[in-house]
């Protein structure tokens, strides 16, 4: 399998966990099936979008990758519709609102840099967010796994 079927299965996994999650106190929610750049999941109970990105290479390099802008366009925070963003690493689930993504990104003056993801042939400019700096921004974090 290639690197991007693999990320997209991947990504899908998370997105599948997610909903599943939600749905214990919002039957209703459901995940919206091929591509849709605006969110992942909707929540009709309480009129509320989440997105779901998946880092579980942050396990590794201790920054979550925020996308804003792939082949010279706006895209993923320049461009979400979401509500909510949850960032899954392999330990933890971070739910926040692209607000407060904002708010570390200037807080914290990080700034974006450029490069061509694995498995991409474009390039993107990207914010590397340490992950406690997400953390700290967070509505909040869920463990999911106990670390080893």
């Amino acid at each position: 399998m290639d690197t991007f079927k693999l990320d997209l299965f991947t990504g899908e996994s998370a997105e599948r966990e997610v909903l599943t999650y939600i749905q214990k106190k919002y039957p209703e929610a459901y995940k919206i099936e091929g591509y849709f750049k605006d969110y992942d999941i909707y929540i009709p109970e309480v009129d509320k979008s989440v997105e779901v990105k998946q880092d579980f290479k942050s396990e590794f390099t201790s920054n979550l990758v925020v996308e804003v802008e792939f082949n010279n366009t706006p895209s993923a925070l320049s461009t979400t519709k979401a509500d909510y963003w949850v960032f899954v690493t392999r330990f933890n689930w971070f739910w926040i609102t692209p607000k407060q993504i904002c708010d570390c990104i200037r807080e914290y003056k990080y700034t974006p840099a450029t490069f061509v993801g694995k498995g991409d042939t474009k390039s993107k400019k990207a914010y590397l967010i340490k992950i406690n700096h997400i953390e700290k921004f967070s509505e909040w974090t869920q463990k999911i796994k106990s670390e080893k």
